[in-house]
C-alpha cells in the first residue's frame, strides 16, 4: 500500500473512533444517575429493553442515535432525540423497535423526538414492519409546546399514523414500562395489544396534579391510571405484568404468531463475501474528501465476490452504474466517480462533477433497474452539476431535470450512503433526503451543504463586506482574513455528518465497513412491502 492509502487509513480509523466514542456518549441519555434512579424503580434503560426483546445474537441496526446531537443546549440537550430505535429481529422477524428514554426529561417529546418518531414510523409504513413501541414518556416538552404540539409534521401526526398502519394491517404493539401521558395515551389504545408493567407503567390523559387543578379530585397515580385499574377496570389494557422481563417476554410470544406475509420478491441468491477486503475502504477515501480515488475499487469491497458488472463504463465516466449482489441481494448502484483520468490531453480529474453525458446514463439505469424490479443504490460523493457556458449550452439542466425525474419517480427501493460530499443539485440527483430513499447513511467524514465550504464562505464573506463598506466600515486584510476564518468555521460546521444526523437528514452515521450490512438489512425490510407502483417518468425535456 502506498503513503497515500496509509494516511486516508488512519484519518478515517481515527474518524471512525470518534464516532464510536461519541455514540458511547449519547448512550448514557440523561446521564449515569438518571440511568440509576431508574435502575431503583426496576427499570432497564432503553437500549437495555431492547437487548432483552431482539434475538440472541442477531443484528440491531440503529436508527437516529444522533438525533439532536448538539442541539437545545440551554435545555439540557436530548441524546439520541430521547427515544432509541432501529431494527431488531424477534423470533427471527424483523421489526421496527421505538423505546421511549425516560432518563432525557423523563421521555418528554422535543421538537426533534417528533420529527425522530415520524421517520421511524414512515420507514415502518414504507416497509410494512411490525412495530413495537416501549413506552415511558411524560408527554410533550411544555417549554417548547409550539414546535412540538400543533403543526402537521407535530406530535398529533403520531396518532395518525398509528390509526394508518392499522388500516394497512401493519402489527403495533405497545408496551407501558413508565408514563404515557395526555396526548401520548393514544398511543398504546391506538395500538394492536397494549401490555402494562404493574407500579412504574400508567396512562391517562391527565395527572393527579393536573386533574387536582382541574376539578378538585385527588387521586393517586395507580388509582388514575395504572395497570391494575387499565386491565380490570377501564378495559384499555390487555396484559399486565411484574417485571419489565415479563412484559417483553409477551412481546416476543405476540410477534411469534405473527402469519406469514407476501413479500416484494426483490432477487436474492446465497450471500458471498467481498474477495477484496472491506476494511481496504479506509485506505481509499480521504476523511476531508478532497482527494481523487476509484470508485470501483470502493464498490468492488461491497460487493459479493467483488463482482461489478459495468453499464455503459465508457461513457459518461463521472457516474459509474452497474449491476452487483450485495450480500445475495442484487442490486443496481448509481455512484460519482472522483478518479484521475489519463487521456490525450494529459491527466484530467473526475472530481464527483455530474456532466451531461453521466446525467443521460445514470437516468437510463434507473429506468433499466425499474423495468428489472432490481432496488437502487446510491453511492454519493458528488460536487454538483457541471457548470460554465459550455455545459449550459449544451443542456446541463435539460439534462440534470432527466436524471431528477427518474431519481424521483423510481419505484424500487432506493437506498443512499453518503460516502463523501454531498452539494448542491447534485444531492437531489443522487437520491438525498427529500427525494425518499428508504434509507440514507452516511460516513463520518460526509459533507452535506448547498455548496463546498471554501465557495461558499468566500461568496458569504463578499456579501459581508461589501455590506460593511456601505455602512462606512473600512476592512483591512486582517480583519477580511479573521471575518473569512468565522464564516469558514461557522460554515463547515453546518457541513459535518453529525450536523446532518442530528437533524435527520440522514438516518445514522456508519462506520464504511458496516455499509454492505445496512444496505442488505434496508433491502431485507423493503423486501416486507409486496406493493411495487408501475414506475413512470413524467414529461421532461428531451
Amino acid at each position: 500500500m502506498n503513503l497515500e492509502f496509509n494516511k486516508n487509513e488512519d484519518a478515517m480509523r481515527l474518524a471512525v473512533s470518534q464516532m464510536k466514542q461519541r455514540h458511547a456518549q449519547v448512550s448514557l441519555g440523561g446521564g449515569k444517575k438518571a440511568m440509576e434512579k431508574a435502575k431503583e424503580k426496576g427499570k432497564m434503560s432503553p437500549r437495555e429493553r431492547i437487548q432483552y426483546l431482539v434475538d440472541k445474537d442477531s443484528v440491531f441496526t440503529e436508527i437516529g442515535s444522533f438525533t439532536g446531537y448538539e442541539m437545545y443546549a440551554e435545555h439540557g440537550g436530548c441524546p439520541a432525540g430521547g427515544t432509541v430505535a432501529g431494527l431488531g429481529y424477534i423470533h427471527g422477524r424483523q421489526c421496527m423497535i421505538i423505546a421511549n428514554d425516560n432518563t432525557v426529561k423523563a421521555g418528554a417529546w422535543f421538537p426533534i423526538t417528533g420529527k425522530k418518531n415520524l421517520r421511524l414510523q414512515e420507514i415502518a409504513m414504507e416497509n410494512m414492519l411490525p412495530v413495537v413501541y416501549i413506552v415511558d414518556s411524560a408527554g410533550v416538552y411544555l417549554p417548547m409546546q409550539d414546535e412540538i404540539f400543533p403543526d402537521k409534521e407535530h406530535f398529533g401526526r403520531i396518532f395518525r399514523n398509528n390509526a394508518q398502519m392499522s388500516a394497512m394491517g401493519i402489527t403495533q404493539i405497545a408496551a407501558v414500562m413508565g408514563s404515557c401521558v395526555a396526548g401520548g395515551a393514544y398511543l398504546p389504545i391506538m395500538s394492536d395489544e397494549t401490555l402494562m408493567v404493574e407500579g412504574n407503567g400508567s396512562i391517562f390523559l391527565a395527572g393527579p396534579y393536573l386533574v387536582k387543578a382541574a376539578i378538585g379530585e385527588d387521586v393517586d397515580i395507580q388509582t388514575l391510571g395504572g395497570a391494575k385499574m387499565h386491565n380490570e377496570v377501564s378495559g384499555i389494557a390487555d396484559y399486565r405484568f411484574d417485571t419489565e422481563a415479563e412484559c417483553l417476554d409477551q412481546v416476543r410470544r405476540i410477534i411469534d404468531k405473527i402469519g406469514e406475509q407476501p413479500r416484494a420478491g426483490f432477487d436474492r441468491a446465497k450471500p458471498v463475501a467481498p474477495a477484496k477486503d472491506p476494511k481496504d475502504i479506509y485506505g481509499l477515501v480521504s476523511v476531508d474528501n478532497t482527494r481523487a480515488y476509484d470508485v470501483v475499487e470502493v464498490i468492488e469491497r461491497l460487493v459479493d465476490n467483488s463482482e461489478f458488472d459495468q453499464f455503459k463504463a465508457d461513457y459518461g465516466k463521472t457516474i459509474v452504474c452497474g449491476y452487483a449482489r450485495i450480500d445475495g441481494w442484487a442490486v443496481g448502484i448509481v455512484a460519482n466517480q472522483r478518479k484521475i483520468v489519463k487521456s490525450g490531453k494529459g491527466e484530467m480529474q473526475l472530481g464527483g462533477v455530474i456532466y451531461n453525458d453521466s446525467a443521460d446514463k445514470a437516468a437510463r439505469f434507473i429506468q433499466n433497474c425499474n423495468q428489472k424490479k432490481i432496488p437502487l443504490v446510491f453511492l454519493q460523493d458528488v460536487t454538483g452539476f457541471m457548470v460554465g457556458s459550455r455545459s449550459e449550452h449544451s443542456g446541463i439542466i435539460k439534462d440534470g431535470a432527466k436524471l431528477v425525474n427518474a431519481v424521483a419517480n423510481s419505484v424500487v427501493p432506493k437506498i443512499t450512503i453518503i460516502i463523501g460530499n454531498s452539494y448542491g443539485a447534485g444531492n437531489y440527483a443522487m437520491c438525498g433526503k427529500a427525494y425518499d430513499p428508504r434509507f440514507i447513511y452516511a460516513w463520518p467524514n460526509a459533507k452535506i451543504a448547498v455548496m463546498g465550504g471554501e465557495q461558499a464562505a468566500k461568496t458569504l464573506l463578499q456579501i459581508q463586506v461589501a455590506s460593511l463598506k456601505a455602512k462606512g466600515e473600512e476592512i483591512d486584510p486582517e480583519k477580511e482574513k479573521a471575518l473569512l476564518k468565522e464564516i469558514t468555521d461557522r460554515y463547515t460546521s453546518q457541513t459535518s455528518a453529525y450536523y446532518a444526523a442530528a437533524r435527520l437528514w440522514v438516518d445514522e452515521i456508519i462506520d464504511p465497513v458496516d455499509t454492505r450490512r445496512v444496505i442488505s438489512e434496508g433491502i431485507n425490510a423493503a423486501n416486507h412491502n409486496p406493493v411495487v407502483k408501475e414506475f413512470k417518468m413524467g414529461v421532461f425535456q428531451v
